[in-house]
């Protein structure tokens, strides 16, 4: 194992979110996992946020032993996804970069704020994708990578007041919320959003700490 800078960036609150057009995709309740792509080693290395392993079986091992209950993710990953998104990065001209990350979100259907149950059938859910230490733009996201089992695109338009009370009222039937992501020049910009139904469930499993988990 290796201590690696966060892997993924903090996706800011709602507060003060830009004003312009984006893609919501929902947001899952489960653990962010990353997958590193090496165009000569292939798959090569996988972790959470502020770590990473080999992806082999002694590197499986540890990572079994620094984090226990997540014995399943490796193999859903290589069922799921390895072989379908190395022949993307291999045929697309738009991935012809050294190494790639790609970000998914280990969870099943009675995961909670990132705590699993044991007899709960877990899957993977793809929703990022970065070449380089930049984001592949939502768009690019959508157009390259919808042939795989990715996060749901639950909205397209202007990112609005309105919009942000009706995800908060469970207008859009995602459990957790959405991360809304749009394009400024070359960077990509990201804001979540959750639901007072999901707030309501952290404030009665966390008490006062329930800020923790919240935007």
């Amino acid at each position: 194992m290796v201590r690696i800078k966060l892997a993924y960036p903090k996706i800011p609150g709602s507060t003060n979110s830009p004003s312009s057009r984006c893609i919501a995709f929902e947001k899952y309740d489960g653990t962010n996992l990353h997958w590193v792509w090496e165009r000569e080693l292939g798959w090569y290395g996988f972790g959470m946020r502020r770590n990473r392993f080999d992806l082999d079986e002694l590197g499986i091992a540890e990572f079994n032993r620094n984090h226990p209950g997540y014995d399943d993710a490796p193999e859903i990953f290589k069922r799921d996804f390895a072989e379908p998104l190395e022949t993307i990065f291999r045929e697309n001209p738009a991935y012809n970069s050294p190494e790639i990350t790609v970000f998914t979100e280990y969870f099943g259907d009675r995961s909670f704020a990132g705590l699993h149950k044991a007899d709960d059938p877990k899957r993977l859910i793809l929703f990022d994708v970065e070449t380089e230490n930049e984001m592949i733009p939502p768009e690019q996201f959508i157009e390259d990578f919808s042939s795989l089992k990715i996060a749901r695109v639950v909205y397209r338009g202007k990112l609005t007041g309105k919009f942000t009370d009706d995800v908060r009222k469970g207008k859009y039937n995602v459990n957790e919320g959405v991360v809304c992501k749009g394009s400024s020049g070359d960077r990509v910009w990201m804001v979540k959003i959750k639901t007072n139904a999901y707030m309501e469930r952290l404030k009665q499993a966390f008490k006062e700490d329930w800020e923790n988990y919240w935007e």
